[in-house]
């Protein structure tokens, strides 16, 4: 009986050594998030409307626009915001298609909104730093135009900021589009597309509004943000020399300027789902080597493991940087145990209590998710619907760990975004320095042969 109680208690605690980083990383945040969340919901007062709405300035930066930007200033014109309070800048950044075409017929079927075109040098920065200084709008929205408004999303951004006066800067929630989805026929596709959107839900419904109670949103998406125009004109501008503008601007919001960033959980942004594992592989690479880039910039001289639990700057950059690689070890490590005389029983059975521990932590986040998305039936509906996807995105997460990982070995080479390879590149380069070696081992051994 002694025997197989230390059995038990050896292998409870050799698992427990494995899942303790899923579990301080993730289960652990993921249980109290929820909590802070559900608290937070059932005393969420509602905004109330200011006497007069306030102008807007809505900043589209263009570039290669034409399959898209007709049907974003479309959703412009769908919106429940006062059309004669909305400003629309379109920015084009040297585009090489009929974008100004398609801005001339949007122009024409909606008379009503007060639209101009400018040019600009190529760079999504640029367009938005030209079209700062053209915009009359008390705030300034930026977005892309790849995506589409929710009707009442301008409404709830600006009731947000009337109602939040101490706050300075604000980003809504991003989701991408349902119904792109589901009209995939590939089934890998549409199961990478299914997984990203549980991704942008989980990350900024659940995500971002944990972050906002205790004012520690680390960064604005590019695709859907706001700011007070006497604000964002004291600002250096949008940051042109980095993949990260975005992370630049809100560094400089809370490091130069001392101002806090908000978040404004009704106000929805629809962007196109990802067209395939190349743009995937790109997107995840070029928004690591921002965050890394930015943080060198604004962190260099204040970054320090010991302000680890102090500094939620430093604790988030640990987290989606430091911890990549031993989180990395920590999986492979485990399978390499097998070599070393364990049970291939023993192994398996603790990376399946791993996966479930993160799909547990998946579904956590879920349930969160799905409680803010009450005032709206239909993306909750659809939401519900994908619960099953918490059971992949283990895998799909693990995925988004390597390409980051790769990310940061890249920015130590390469920091020019226009510099990143596709994956088909990177592949024919690793397979390009394995043939390499190869022959030169090759040599080698015949030489020493010969001799």
């Amino acid at each position: 009986m002694g025997f197989y109680l230390h059995q038990f208690i050896y292998q409870m605690g050799f698992w427990f050594t494995w899942l303790l980083i899923p579990i301080v990383m993730e289960i652990g945040p993921a249980v109290r998030g929820a909590w802070l969340l559900k608290l937070t919901e059932n005393k969420r007062e509602i905004l109330s409307e200011p006497l007069k709405m306030p102008m807007i300035s809505i900043v589209l930066p263009v570039y290669n626009s034409q399959d898209t930007l007709y049907q974003c200033i479309e959703s412009i014109n769908a919106s429940t915001y006062p059309k004669h309070l909305i400003q629309i800048i379109a920015v084009n950044n040297q585009s090489s298609d009929d974008s100004f075409g398609m801005y001339q017929k949007a122009q024409l079927d909606f008379p009503e909104l007060r639209m101009q075109w400018m040019s600009t040098d190529q760079g999504k920065a640029r367009a938005l730093n030209a079209a700062i200084y053209n915009s009359i709008g008390q705030y300034i929205l930026n977005l892309d135009t790849d995506g589409l408004l929710e009707p009442e999303a301008l409404r709830h951004l600006v009731l947000y900021f009337e109602n939040n006066p101490d706050i300075d800067a604000a980003t809504g929630t991003i989701l991408t589009q349902k119904q792109a989805i589901e009209v995939t026929k590939n089934s890998w596709l549409k199961l990478l597309q299914q997984n990203e959107y549980f991704e942008y839900a989980q990350a900024f419904l659940s995500g971002r509004s944990i972050e906002n109670r205790s004012n520690r949103l680390f960064t604005m998406s590019g695709a859907f943000s706001a700011f007070r125009c006497e604000v964002l004109v004291q600002t250096f501008m949008y940051n042109v020399d980095t993949v990260g503008e975005d992370t630049d601007m809100t560094f400089q919001l809370r490091f130069r300027l001392g101002k806090r960033i908000g978040f404004a959980v009704d106000a929805i942004f629809y962007v196109e789902p990802i067209s395939g594992y190349d743009e995937l592989y790109l997107q995840r690479q070029r928004w690591q080597r921002g965050q890394i880039e930015v943080a060198q910039n604004f962190m260099q001289n204040r970054l320090s493991v010991r302000q680890i639990f102090n500094n939620f700057m430093i604790s988030r950059l640990m987290i989606d940087h430091t911890f990549v690689f031993p989180k990395l070890v920590w999986v492979t490590g485990l399978i390499m145990l097998m070599f070393f005389g364990y049970s291939p029983v023993i192994v398996i059975m603790s990376v399946f209590m791993m996966y479930m521990l993160y799909v547990a932590y998946g579904l956590m986040n879920y349930m969160s998710s799905l409680m803010l998305l009450k005032h709206f039936p239909d993306e909750r509906q659809y939401f519900k619907q994908k619960w099953w996807v918490a059971l992949t995105m283990p895998i799909y997460n693990g995925i988004n760990t390597v390409i980051r990982f790769l990310g940061i070995i890249n920015t130590m080479k390469r920091r020019a975004s226009w510099q990143t390879l596709h994956f088909k590149d990177e592949i024919d380069a690793i397979k390009k320095i394995l043939i390499s070696d190869y022959k030169q081992v090759k040599k080698g051994s015949k030489k020493g042969y010969g001799e």
